[in-house]
């Protein structure tokens, strides 16, 4: 129980709720009870296998992130969008326990949504710095002659990506992309989507497999 010494505006002495009153050489404080730490429980072997292997997801999709974020911008609900592109692609994507983790890459989706894709796409070097894009226009409802085509290009060796969002439209049907100066000579795993111009509607991402350098 506690005491107010000298009225009201006096000094507490004792346990007041969570709050303990007392005086040091003649001055009166207030402390916190002090609370028993609950004991943490050791981690199972499950659980750090899985902690670990989300980590390394997380870890790995880094490079990923400026195309991942438009993505799955449209399927953000009370989560940022690179959490919305872990969590669809954390089982299907990357197969295993950690560290023993295979990575599936036509698993791996780069954007999720209802809009019409690109028909028949295709992807190869021109050049030794040059990746010629090739599809065919499709003619379905939503379809807009000037959905964006977004392309992303990764270097397994270098963990390195690259590719862009916009810049050509569905009814091109071509486009050449020179390619960022670390990945000439590289093998590339490449993905191709396309998206509204105002980025409220995405197709589902495409892999297009791997190109091999010229």
């Amino acid at each position: 129980m506690a005491r107010i010494n000298k009225g009201i505006f006096g000094p507490v002495s004792g346990r007041l709720g969570p709050v303990v009153g007392s005086t040091w050489k003649g001055i009166p404080y207030l402390r916190e009870v002090s609370r028993k730490r609950k004991k943490k429980r050791p981690r199972t072997p499950g659980q750090l296998a899985n902690e670990a292997k989300f980590k390394y997801v997380n870890d790995w999709l880094v490079p990923f992130h400026p195309f991942l974020s438009i993505g799955f911008q449209n399927l953000a609900v009370q989560k940022t969008a690179i959490a919305a592109a872990l969590s669809a692609n954390y089982r299907t994507a990357f197969i295993g326990t950690f560290p023993d983790i295979d990575i599936v890459y036509e698993n791996l989706i780069i954007s999720a949504g209802p809009l019409t894709p690109l028909g028949n796409p295709h992807a190869a070097f021109s050049s030794a710095d040059t990746v010629e894009l090739t599809w065919t226009q499709n003619y379905h409802p939503g379809v807009v002659y000037n959905d964006q085509v977004m392309l992303v290009l990764y270097s397994e060796q270098l963990k390195y990506a690259d590719g862009f969002v916009g810049g050509v439209n569905r009814a091109a049907q071509q486009y050449s992309f020179k390619i960022n100066a670390k990945l000439p000579g590289q093998v590339l795993h490449a993905y191709i989507s396309v998206t509204s111009l105002d980025r409220k509607q995405i197709a589902n991402s495409i892999y297009l497999g791997k190109i091999n350098p010229l």
